[in-house]
């Protein structure tokens, strides 16, 4: 089994993120002008450009070195398909390759980001089922 420079526990945290990130809806009325108390807080719900859930996800994403952030886009890639995991020095690579200042943007435009990297992390054998359930 190759091995990761991203630990599960980064992994998963960008999973937990991403999921509450992926729930959001677009945005129906921009700039309402109302207090969000009497909308039944429907604004929490939406993809606002100045969303917490979104800052959160790309400081996590920024905050890791580039090694990691290599590993995450590889493992974003693997759960997609992109090839299996005998493949993982290539994508590796190939991802080291793609390596710029956009990687927290990139895989935020990913609509399935936490699937696929669940789904890498099924062929390392792990997972981040413990992880969901409030053990980070």
């Amino acid at each position: 089994m190759p091995d990761l420079s991203i630990s599960p526990e980064k992994v998963c945290f960008i999973v937990i993120k991403a999921r509450q990130f992926d729930a959001k809806d677009a945005v129906t009325e921009p700039d309402p002008g109302s207090n969000a108390s009497d909308d039944g807080q429907r604004a929490v719900l939406e993809d606002h450009p100045d969303d917490p859930v979104r800052a959160e996800l790309a400081s996590a994403i920024w905050a890791l070195n580039e090694d990691e952030q290599i590993d995450l886009v590889a493992l974003a890639w693997l759960g997609r398909g992109d090839g299996d995991i005998h493949d993982w020095s290539n994508l590796r690579a190939e991802a080291a390759a793609a390596h710029n200042r956009r990687t927290g943007a990139y895989l935020l435009g990913m609509p399935l980001l936490a699937d696929y990297l669940e789904e890498a992390l099924s062929l390392f054998g792990l997972s981040c089922e413990s992880f969901e359930m409030g053990h980070l």
